[in-house]
């Protein structure tokens, strides 16, 4: 085989190996995707006035609850392996944000519905959800890059601690309220996902700044 037939050879098993679904990430991912309607319809049921329901529905807040702890594992998991093993598919990268929106926010709308969380946090966790994918894909677009900061991991290591425990919505010792310290904490991640959206909006503005003026001298 000649360089040219092993630098096609070559390009064929990359584009393969792009456009690859069946690997362990994509696996997790997928997994993480379908935990989402056993989380909305464990907690669809907390919502109903069906009595047969009643004496489960704290069974129920907390399955909600352990699927979107699980869920947040393999969305750890799926992330490390794919940089460990430098897995980069196409599928993935469609997939794995677009699964950690879906478990958000319907994770959110059910609580709301509940009336577990105040509808303004919700808007406002959203909203900022929305708002970040789009400025990431602005700023991809005029080749910048939108890293994530500390106020951002911030945001959403209260976030993920806070809705699990809005989900069971129970007090299992004397002294842990998961209402009261789960209603604590997504307040905590309402304040760092407005100021955080606010620090990347400024980042980006100053980097488009940044990258106008050196065109200029250019």
């Amino acid at each position: 085989m000649n360089e040219d037939q092993k630098t096609q050879s070559s390009d064929s098993e990359n584009v393969t190996d792009e456009w690859q679904i069946d690997n362990l990430p994509n696996r997790l991912t997928l997994f993480r995707v379908a935990l989402i309607p056993v989380i909305v319809g464990s907690l669809w049921v907390c919502t109903t006035d069906i009595k047969i329901f009643d004496l489960i529905k704290k069974d129920l807040g907390y399955i909600a609850g352990w699927s979107f702890v699980l869920a947040s594992i393999t969305d750890f998991f799926d992330g490390y392996i794919a940089r460990k093993r430098g897995i980069v598919t196409v599928f993935g990268s469609f997939l794995d944000p677009i699964a950690d929106k879906f478990l958000v926010i319907s994770s959110l709308v059910m609580l709301q519905a509940l009336g577990r969380v105040d509808p303004l946090v919700v808007v406002a966790l959203v909203l900022r959800e929305l708002y970040m994918t789009s400025l990431r894909l602005l700023a991809n677009e005029r080749g910048l890059s939108v890293p994530v900061d500390n106020l951002g991991k911030w945001k959403t290591t209260f976030q993920m601690i806070s809705i699990p425990m809005l989900m069971a919505w129970d007090k299992p010792f004397k002294y842990l309220s998961f209402p009261f310290l789960g209603t604590a904490l997504i307040y905590l991640a309402f304040f760092f996902s407005v100021y955080s959206a606010g620090n990347y909006t400024y980042g980006l503005v100053k980097k488009v700044k940044e990258s106008r003026t050196k065109k200029l001298k250019e």
